[in-house]
C-alpha cells in the first residue's frame, strides 16, 4: 500500500457556494461530475499519478461537520497564499498557520458549509 488514503469527500449543504469556496481557495476549478441524487465536485489530482484525489459532496444523509476525521488539503508552496483566501471566500479560519517542525506547517479553517478543513505545506 502506497498511501493509507485515497479518496475524501467533504459534505456541503449548498454545492454552488462550496464549489466557489474551494475554486477560490486553491485556484483551481472544481470539476462537476454529478450523479443520479447526488451533486458531486471533483478537486484536480493526477489520475495517471494514483494520487490522493477527493470531491464535494451534496447529496440527502449526509451533512458538515467540525466534529470526526479532519482532511488535510494541500497548502501549495506556502501555505499563507491559500489560507489567506479563505475568510474573503466566506470561510473562517481557527487555527492560524502552525509550524510542525520537520513536518512543514498546517492551519485549520471553517469552510462555508461548517466543515472543519485543514491545511499543509512545507513553507
Amino acid at each position: 500500500m502506497t498511501n493509507a488514503i485515497n479518496w475524501f469527500e467533504i459534505p456541503v449543504t449548498d454545492y454552488e457556494r462550496a464549489k466557489t469556496f474551494y475554486a477560490t481557495i486553491i485556484g483551481e476549478d472544481i470539476i462537476d461530475h454529478h450523479m443520479p441524487n447526488m451533486k458531486y465536485g471533483v478537486f484536480p489530482y493526477d489520475m495517471e499519478m494514483k494520487c490522493i484525489g477527493g470531491a464535494i459532496v451534496q447529496m440527502e444523509g449526509i451533512k458538515p461537520s467540525t466534529e470526526g476525521s479532519t482532511v488535510y488539503l494541500n497548502g501549495g508552496d506556502d501555505l499563507n497564499v491559500t489560507l489567506n483566501k479563505v475568510e474573503a471566500a466566506g470561510g473562517k479560519i481557527i487555527m492560524p498557520k502552525t509550524d510542525i517542525e520537520e513536518n512543514g506547517f498546517i492551519a485549520q479553517f471553517l469552510d462555508t458549509e461548517g466543515n472543519k478543513v485543514a491545511l499543509h505545506s512545507m513553507a
